[in-house]
């Protein structure tokens, strides 16, 4: 049974949905094992294009069951509407699976999200305002609702009237908000269970039975350095995007792992606040933003974009574990003459080469550039690594150099076939 995790190396958008949805046609099962509707993934094949941001890039795979996780929190409007209109453009949801463990987002979660935010004024993390991150709080807390509590409408009766009664306190009396009528609450949730009660199932348990020769792939969501541990906290999301979460998210076994695929853009993009120390507030910035389209899926805002930081991706590749990684947006640099690689960083005066876990150190970094030749000629037409210019080898190679790990794909352009498969992942 090779288990193949997907990782978005960087600050998330890295293409980690075209990966997935280009590997889902040799596998089994497709499992999404963390974050919630506030990641986005684009995938562009056959079918159409098409923004994804709960239900796994698998989906379009005829002989790919796609699984909801266990480490995925739910907002079962956003994944009912996601549903609805994949079955409108004649993509089949039925193969779609959800953990009965999987965590809830309720309407106050999507309040308080937003209260929060206003309430931290300057200092507001710059989240989607989708409740992902009070979800996962209540997770930590034992203060969720599961998506198997939708199938017991008592005991989800009990539940929902026990903690609405904890949270209309705290948005009537800290915040002086409205509070949300139980009757409302209940009724609407109920109404989703009945929808989603044909997908709602025990996951570890189909996961079990696999045989030997299925492929199982794990799809992350948001970017490693985006990690609540070993990302660029608090600047970051709720539930670990790294691949050792992948375990934990899923229910399959760490030690059944065969494989671990970092997906890096051969630039840096960031949206929200938080540091990076390569963004570029410049004319090259814009060009890099525009050319590559950089807005966000899930909200529109346009991405903060800057040069490939090379300490990052090492820190990056060191606590995933990546066996091979994944280049993606290749083609976005052909118009540039120079490009730059962040190297190192300066410190109050000191070079360094390691990621600081300080934020208030990581504001002060100044990046070390390395400059290299571009290749100044379109390639979203080649589909074979020697075909490459010299000089776009030359900067794979660097990057592959810095990395520390592999390359297997390099991306070309957004469809399945602008791929270049430089070594097998499998």
């Amino acid at each position: 049974m090779p288990v193949i995790v997907i990782i978005g190396a960087q600050w998330g958008d890295e293409g980690k949905g075209k990966v997935v949805d280009m590997l889902a046609e040799k596998a089994r099962f497709v499992v999404r094992f963390s974050g919630g509707d506030n990641a986005g993934h684009t995938v562009v094949n056959h079918l159409g294009e098409f923004a994804l941001h709960i239900i796994p890039s698998g989906i379009f795979s005829p002989q790919a069951t796609s699984i909801i996780g266990n480490g995925v929190a739910i907002n079962p409007a956003v994944l009912l509407k996601e549903m609805d209109q994949l079955n409108q453009r004649g993509v089949d949801t039925s193969r779609l699976i959800i953990s009965d463990r999987a965590h809830l987002i309720m309407p106050y979660h999507i309040l308080l999200d937003g209260l929060e935010e206003k309430w931290r004024g300057g200092q507001a993390i710059g989240t989607t305002h989708k409740g992902i991150g009070p979800a996962f709080a209540d997770k930590a807390a034992r203060l969720g609702i599961r998506a198997g509590d939708l199938l017991d409408k008592e005991a989800l009766r009990k539940r929902l009237r026990f903690i609405l009664d904890y949270k209309n306190a705290i948005l009537t009396k800290v915040y002086e908000a409205k509070p949300l009528s139980f009757d409302e609450v209940y009724r609407q949730y109920c109404q989703y269970g009945e929808r989603l009660k044909p997908y709602i199932q025990d996951t570890t348990d189909i996961l079990a039975v696999l045989h030997r020769d299925e492929l199982v792939l794990l799809e992350g969501a948001q970017g490693a350095l985006l990690d609540p541990d070993f990302g660029t906290y608090p600047y970051t999301t709720s539930s670990s995007s790294l691949a050792g979460g992948a375990s934990l998210g899923s229910g399959i076994a760490c030690n059944n792992v065969t494989g671990i695929l970092g997906v890096f853009k051969v630039y840096c993009t960031r949206v929200g606040s938080g540091p990076m120390p390569t963004e570029l507030k410049d004319e090259t910035g814009d060009l890099i933003r525009e050319t590559g389209h950089e807005y966000g899926t899930t909200t529109g805002r346009p991405r903060r974009c800057g040069w490939f930081d090379a300490v990052a991706a090492r820190f990056s590749s060191r606590i995933n574990g990546f066996t091979r990684t994944a280049l993606t947006r290749l083609d976005i640099l052909d118009k540039f003459p120079t490009l730059k690689i962040c190297v190192g960083y300066k410190l109050d005066g000191k070079t360094i080469d390691y990621f600081p876990a300080s934020i208030a150190a990581l504001e002060r970094c100044q990046p070390i550039y390395e400059e290299m030749p571009g290749w100044q000629t379109p390639i979203t037409h080649i589909r074979q690594y020697r075909e490459l210019p010299l000089r776009a080898r030359q900067y794979v190679k660097r990057l592959e150099k810095l990395t520390g790990c592999p390359i297997g794909l390099i991306c070309v352009g957004p469809e399945r076939e602008q791929t270049i498969e430089v070594r097998p992942l499998l």
